[in-house]
C-alpha cells in the first residue's frame, strides 16, 4: 500500500463519533474564527468605508493575510498566559495554516458569492462566520484525533 493510500485509510479509520473531540475541535475552531475574523472583517470594512478602489481579489487577499496575522496574534496572547511569550509565539506560528487558510477562503468566497464583492453587511456576516467555522472543523477534528495536534 502506498503512503497516500495509508494516509487515506488512516483518515477513515479514526472514530468520527467522539463527542469530546468534536467539542474540543469546535472550541479550537471558534478561537481561530475569532482571530481570523478580526483581521478579515477589519480589512474589508476599511476598504468599504474609505472607498479605496482596489480590485475585489486584492482586498480579499489582503483580508486573508490580515486574518491570519490577527489569529496568530490572538493565539499568542492566549498562550502567553500558559507559557513564555516567545514559546507562545512559536506555538501560534505552528498552528495549522491549512485550517486558517481554508477558514479565510470560505468566509471570503461566501462574501463575494452573496454580495458580489468585498462588502460587509449584517445579513451576510452569519453566513460568512458559519462557512468559516464549518469548513476547517472536520480537519481540526481529524488532526486532533489522529495526530493528537490541536490547531490551538
Amino acid at each position: 500500500m502506498s503512503e497516500t493510500q495509508q494516509q487515506a485509510t488512516h483518515i477513515f479509520a479514526i472514530n468520527w463519533r467522539c463527542k469530546h473531540t468534536w467539542r474540543t475541535a469546535s472550541v479550537n475552531t471558534l478561537w481561530c474564527l475569532l482571530g481570523c475574523s478580526i483581521g478579515d472583517f477589519g480589512t474589508i470594512l476599511y476598504f468599504q468605508l474609505t472607498g479605496i478602489a482596489w480590485p475585489v481579489w486584492a482586498i480579499m487577499s489582503l483580508a486573508i493575510v490580515n486574518g491570519l496575522l490577527t489569529s496568530i496574534a490572538l493565539e499568542t496572547v492566549i498562550l502567553s498566559r500558559q507559557m513564555a511569550l516567545n514559546l507562545a509565539f512559536k506555538t501560534a506560528i505552528g498552528m495549522s495554516l491549512i485550517s486558517m487558510v481554508s477558514m479565510e477562503l470560505a468566509m471570503n468566497l461566501v462574501d463575494v458569492a452573496m454580495t458580489g464583492g468585498a462588502i460587509l453587511t449584517l445579513w451576510v456576516l452569519p453566513f460568512m462566520l458559519l462557512a468559516g467555522f464549518i469548513t476547517p472543523l472536520p480537519y481540526n477534528y481529524w488532526r486532533l484525533k489522529a495526530l493528537g495536534k490541536a490547531c490551538h
